[in-house]
C-alpha cells in the first residue's frame, strides 16, 4: 500500500476552495471518529529488542477496539501483532535508565506484568518468568551485585543464586506489649522454676531461641506500622538501606450519585470523589539500615524554609505544613534523591539523602506563592520526572525562570546547571540509552507547535542542539534503543495523528494513513492563530475561523480544564468542536477559540494568573475578545455568543452572570457552578480551601452571581458525570428558579459521563447549542432577518 505524503493531503484539501466546500451536518460530525474521520494511531513505542516500532491502531474501524500493530524501523506496511506475540512482548524501551530495572552490565532488564516479575535477556531475546503467585509483585530492581529485588505487598524480597530473602519486616498494628504479671503470679512462676529442673531448663531454652531469632544474621529489622499505610518502599543499590514512607490511612468521605439508566432496570448508587477541603495527608520518610539493625525517621523540617512564616503571609496556607516525600535511590549505594512537596503544593525541594547519617541536603528549592506545576512537574503534587545522568548528577524540571526547563544538580557540591533555556517550555525529555544525547520535545520558536530536537548531553550541549522535525504541527517522539532512530506521531490542525519512522539525519517516512476519503474531501480550515489584544496589554493567542459570507455574528469557544492549550497548530482533543466551528463558519459565524489566562503552554505567569480568582483575568480575556470582534469585524456585543464545557462552561456562566453587556447568549456544558463542590487536588491549588479562603470561593463561583443572568442560557449535563457532578447543575437550576429567571434551559443526558461518548448524545447537544446560537445572536434571533 503506497502511503501519500501528509502535506499533499493538506494541499489537496485546501485547493478545493470555498466554492466546492461540501455541506457539513451535525449528524455527520458526531459519528464515532473511526466511521467518519478514520481511527488514527496512538502511542508508538520501541521494545528493548529494537527490531520494530509498535503502536495502537484500528485502521478503518476494522476491529472492535484498537489493536497492536508493528512496522519495521525503516517503514513499510504495518502488520497486526498476533495475540500470543503481544502477550510475550519485551518491555517498552524508555531511554537511559538508572533506576535499577537494568542489570549493572545492561544484559538483563527486569519488569512486572500482570502482577508477576519477569527478566528480559537483551542478548538472546529470551524472557524469563521469575514469579507466578496470586500476590501482585511490582517494582523489580537489580542491585549493584546483580541480584534482583521486587516488592510484594508491603515487603521487599531479594533473589540471589536461587535463594529468596525477605529484606523488610513491616508489620500491621502496634508492637504487642509484654503481658502484665501480678506479684502473686510472679511468685508462683519463680517457685516452679526453683523447684523443678525440667521447667527451669525449658525456660532457658525458650530464652535462647528468642535471642537467636532476634540476632539471626540478615534478619530485617521489625517495624510496626500502627494505623499507617506504606507508600514508597525501595532498597538502595547496595542492598543495605531500605527507604519507606508512611501516611495515615484516612478514607475521605465520598460524594454520592445515582445511575438511573442501567441494564437491570434498578437505579444504582455511585460513590464518587470527595469535595474540596478534604483532609490532606502528609507522609513520613524512614530509612532502615540492615547492618546496624536500625530504623530512623528522616527529619524533613530541616529543609531550608520549611517553617519560615514569612513565606506564607501572602495567602491562607495549611497550618500543619505537612510534607509528602518521594525517594529515588541513585546508582551509588547509600545515596538517594528525595523530591519533597508540602501538602499545600506551594513548595518543592530536590534534596540529597545520605542514608548512613540520615542527613538531608537541599539541592534545589522551588517556591510558588500560587502552586507548583508546569510541564514535567506534576500538578497534583505527585512524583515528577527525576533521573540520574551518567556522571552521577540528578536532572529535573523547574519553572525558576518562569518557563519549565531542564536542570542538573551535582549531588556532592550542590551546583546546579541549566541544561535548557529560553521563553518556551520543555514538554518531554528522554536520554538515549548510552546517555549521550537528549531527545527533547519543545515549543521553541512557536508556542503553537511542538518539535523534536536532539541535544548532546555534554558541556555546552544546548548550543549544539538540532531540530529534527519539520513542517507545521506537533511531533511526539520515541527513541530507539540504539539512539539512531525515532518513532514519531505527527498531526496538524486539519489532520489527526499518523505514525512516522525516521533515522536521525534522514527525512521521516509515513507508515499509516488513517483519514477517510469523505473526511479528506472537506477543505478544513487550518489553525490560523491571531492575538487578541487584552486590556492589560497582553496578546492572547486564539484560533480564528473566518466565514466566507459573514452573517454579522460571532461565537467564542472556551476550552475546558483551565490548564490546557487549544490555540495550536496540531490535532485538537476537541475534534468534534473543531468540526462544529467549521460548520458554524460555513453558516456565516466568526468563531474564536482563546487560550485565555490559565491555559497551558505559555509559562508560569500565564498558568497562575487565576490564583484566588477564577473568573477574573481569564474571563476578562473573553470580555476583551468580545470587544475585539467589535473593533475588527463590526460585530455588536449582543451578537456575540459564548460556549464551552467543564471549565469552559464555568467561564460561560461567569460571562453571562457578571458581564452580560458583552454577550448575547451562551451554552454552558458540564459546568462547575460552585467551586466548593469540586474536587480537592485541582481546586485547592488555585483557591486554597473554602474554610481557609472563603473570599476566593465567593468571587469565583457562578452560583453566587446567578441574579445577573439577562441573556438566553443553555445548560447541558451528563447524569453519570462523576467529575463535575449533577448536583452542581441541579443546585444552580434551583437558584435560577428561586430568582425567577426564565430564559434558560437544562438538557440532561442520562447515560453520559463528563465527556460524552454516545453519538446520539453528542448530536443532541450540538443541535441545542446551534439552536441557542441561531436564536440568541444569529439570523433567527428576535428582530433578525429570520426572526
Amino acid at each position: 500500500m503506497r502511503i501519500p505524503v501528509l502535506a499533499l493531503l493538506v494541499a489537496a484539501a485546501s485547493a478545493a476552495g470555498a466554492q466546492d466546500r461540501p455541506a457539513l451536518t451535525i449528524e455527520q460530525i458526531t459519528q464515532r471518529p473511526e466511521t467518519w474521520i478514520g481511527a488514527w494511531p496512538s502511542e508508538p513505542f520501541w521494545t528493548d529488542a529494537g527490531d520494530a516500532v509498535y503502536f495502537e491502531w484500528n485502521p478503518r474501524g476494522a476491529f472492535p477496539a484498537d489493536s497492536l500493530f508493528r512496522v519495521a524501523p525503516t517503514g513499510g506496511e504495518p502488520e497486526q501483532v498476533p495475540a500470543d506475540v503481544r502477550r510475550t512482548l519485551p518491555p517498552r524501551f524508555q531511554g537511559y535508565a538508572a533506576d535499577g530495572s537494568y542489570s549493572p552490565d545492561r544484559a538483563r532488564r527486569a519488569f512486572a506484568r500482570d502482577g508477576d516479575v519477569f527478566v528480559y535477556h537483551l542478548g538472546t531475546g529470551r524472557t524469563e518468568r521469575v514469579t507466578r503467585t496470586p500476590a501482585r509483585e511490582s517494582n523489580p530492581r537489580f542491585l549493584a551485585d546483580g541480584s534482583l529485588v521486587y516488592r510484594t505487598g508491603d515487603a521487599l524480597v531479594r533473589i540471589e543464586d536461587g535463594q529468596i530473602t525477605q529484606l523488610t519486616d513491616l508489620r500491621e498494628g502496634n508492637e504487642p506489649p509484654e503481658p502484665p504479671v501480678s506479684d502473686r503470679d510472679a511468685y508462683l512462676r519463680d517457685q516452679q522454676r526453683r523447684l523443678f529442673d525440667v521447667l527451669r531448663e525449658r525456660a532457658r531454652l525458650d530464652s535462647l531461641a528468642e535471642a537467636a531469632e532476634r540476632d539471626e544474621p540478615g534478619a530485617p529489622p521489625v517495624f510496626y506500622l500502627g494505623d499507617q499505610r506504606v507508600g514508597t518502599l525501595a532498597v538502595d543499590a547496595g542492598g543495605r538501606f531500605v527507604a519507606f514512607t508512611l501516611a495515615d490511612d484516612v478514607a475521605p468521605d465520598p460524594t454520592l450519585m445515582v445511575d438511573y439508566v442501567t441494564e437491570t432496570g434498578e437505579a444504582a448508587e455511585i460513590r464518587a470523589r470527595p469535595k474540596v477541603g478534604t483532609a490532606r495527608v502528609g507522609a513520613d520518610l524512614y530509612v532502615q539500615d540492615a547492618e546496624r539493625d536500625t530504623t530512623v525517621r528522616i527529619d524533613l523540617t530541616t529543609l531550608p524554609g520549611a517553617f519560615d512564616p514569612s513565606d506564607y503571609s501572602d495567602a491562607p496556607a495549611d497550618s500543619a505544613r505537612l510534607f509528602v516525600p518521594w525517594l529515588m535511590w541513585s546508582p551509588t549505594p547509600g545515596v538517594a534523591v528525595v523530591d519533597v512537596r508540602t501538602v499545600d503544593n506551594k513548595d518543592r525541594w530536590i534534596a540529597r539523602l545520605d542514608a548512613a547519617t540520615g542527613t538531608l541536603t537541599a539541592l534545589d528549592r522551588q517556591r510558588d506563592q500560587a502552586w507548583i506545576a508546569g510541564p514535567g512537574i506534576n500538578w497534583g503534587g505527585g512524583p515528577s520526572p527525576v533521573g540520574f545522568l551518567p556522571d552521577g548528577r540528578v536532572w529535573f524540571h523547574s519553572e525558576r525562570t518562569g518557563w519549565s526547563h531542564l536542570y542538573a544538580a551535582d549531588l556532592d557540591t550542590g551546583a546546579i546547571q541549566a541544561l535548557t533555556e529560553g521563553p518556551f517550555e520543555i514538554e518531554e525529555a528522554t536520554l538515549t540509552a548510552d546517555g549521550r544525547t537528549w531527545i527533547l520535545e519543545t515549543s521553541e520558536g512557536d508556542l503553537g507547535q511542538r518539535h523534536v530536537w536532539t541535544m548532546p548531553n555534554a558541556p555546552g550541549g544546548w548550543d549544539r542542539r538540532e531540530r529534527v522535525s519539520e513542517g507545521v504541527g506537533k511531533w511526539d517522539a520515541a527513541v530507539s534503543p540504539d539512539g539512531r532512530r525515532l518513532a514519531l506521531l505527527h498531526s496538524t490542525s486539519t489532520r489527526p495523528p499518523e505514525v512516522f519512522v525516521q533515522r536521525l539525519g534522514d527525512a521521516p517516512v509515513q507508515v499509516t494513513d488513517s483519514v477517510t476519503e469523505a473526511f479528506a474531501a472537506y477543505p478544513w480550515r487550518p489553525a490560523e492563530i491571531v492575538e487578541v489584544p487584552a486590556s492589560d496589554g497582553v496578546g492572547v493567542p486564539a484560533r480564528i475561523y473566518r466565514p466566507e459570507t459573514p452573517n454579522g455574528a460571532a461565537v467564542l469557544f472556551v476550552h475546558g480544564a483551565g490548564y490546557l492549550q487549544n490555540a495550536h497548530r496540531w490535532w485538537s482533543g476537541y475534534h468534534r468542536e473543531y468540526q462544529f466551528h467549521n460548520l458554524l463558519a460555513d453558516a456565516g459565524y466568526l468563531v474564536l477559540d482563546l487560550d485565555y489566562r490559565a491555559s497551558a503552554g505559555y509559562g508560569r505567569d500565564w498558568r497562575t494568573a487565576v490564583y484566588r480568582h477564577m473568573g477574573g483575568r481569564d474571563l476578562q480575556d473573553y470580555v476583551d475578545a468580545s470587544r475585539y470582534v467589535g473593533d475588527e469585524f463590526g460585530i455588536d456585543p449582543e451578537r456575540v455568543a459564548i460556549y464551552g464545557g467543564s471549565y469552559g462552561g464555568f467561564i460561560t456562566l461567569m460571562a453571562l452572570f457578571t458581564e452580560p453587556e458583552h454577550f448575547g447568549g451562551g451554552a454552558a456544558l458540564r459546568s462547575v457552578t460552585d467551586w466548593a463542590h469540586y474536587n480537592d487536588t485541582y481546586t485547592r491549588n488555585i483557591l486554597n480551601t473554602p474554610v481557609q479562603d472563603p473570599e476566593a470561593y465567593l468571587r469565583s463561583s457562578p452560583i453566587e452571581f446567578a441574579a445577573g443572568l439577562e441573556d438566553p442560557l443553555l445548560m447541558t449535563h451528563g447524569l453519570v458525570d462523576d467529575n463535575v457532578q449533577p448536583q452542581d447543575i441541579f443546585r444552580l437550576s434551583q437558584r435560577l428558579i428561586e430568582l425567577g429567571k426564565r430564559d434558560w434551559e437544562l438538557a440532561i443526558a442520562p447515560v453520559e459521563p463528563h465527556g460524552y461518548t454516545e453519538p446520539t448524545s453528542w448530536a443532541d447537544k450540538l443541535h441545542r447549542i446551534r439552536d441557542l446560537i441561531d436564536h440568541s445572536v444569529g439570523p433567527r434571533r428576535a428582530g433578525g432577518s429570520e426572526g
